[in-house]
């Protein structure tokens, strides 16, 4: 989708996000394929510790 991870942490820390599904919602990441809902969890992991 082109969206970056600087977007996708933006948005999880703006909007104060809490599942892949709003970070979707809210940027359109992972909501096509898939693929990369790891990765989406991984950085609200990381937020997160």
């Amino acid at each position: 989708m082109g969206i970056t991870r600087g977007e996708i942490e933006d948005a999880i820390k703006a909007k104060g996000l809490k599942t892949v599904e709003e970070v979707g919602e809210e940027t359109s990441t992972g909501t096509v394929c898939r693929g990369c809902q790891d990765q989406i969890q991984e950085i609200f992991d990381e937020i997160n510790s």
